[in-house]
């Protein structure tokens, strides 16, 4: 069974975490409806239910395995849940962040890569290349699972 997902952080194109949907086929661009926020929670973006920002991303077409590695990723569901949303690709999920958002940077924008575009700030590129703590030991885990 075939699922569509949003990615509209270290899951898109040129991200860091974008090696998980490897083979999986980018439907287009997308900017969802004006109905969220988006937090900058150090290393990766959270958005969050209820707002007026559009978010950018990227829709891409996975598989059932996919979908599980990422749900592990994105530790759903207690740090992220999914909600389903309209694209011009039809219904797609995409991950909303469940945790504290308390004196996060909201990204007004609505664009995550707004962060890591800039080539000479040394903030920029820790967000493009580091992986925090969570996404290193689920990163580490999903590879020790899929050799297995």
């Amino acid at each position: 069974m075939h699922h569509r997902i949003f990615a509209y952080g270290t899951l898109m194109s040129g991200q860091v975490n974008h090696d998980l949907l490897a083979g999986a086929p980018c439907l287009g661009p997308h900017r969802t409806a004006a109905a969220f926020t988006l937090y900058n929670l150090g290393t990766y973006p959270g958005l969050v239910r209820g707002g007026v920002t559009a978010v950018a991303g990227e829709v891409y077409r996975i598989d059932g395995a996919t979908l599980r590695r990422l749900d592990e990723l994105e530790e759903y569901p207690r740090l992220y849940g999914r909600l389903l949303i309209l694209t011009p690709y039809g219904g797609t999920w995409v991950y909303h962040y469940r945790g504290g958002i308390q004196g996060c940077q909201v990204i007004r924008s609505g664009d995550w890569r707004e962060l890591t575009r800039d080539r000479r700030s040394v903030r920029a590129g820790a967000i493009r290349n580091i992986r925090n703590a969570k996404t290193r030991a689920v990163r580490q885990a999903l590879r020790v699972g899929a050799a297995g």
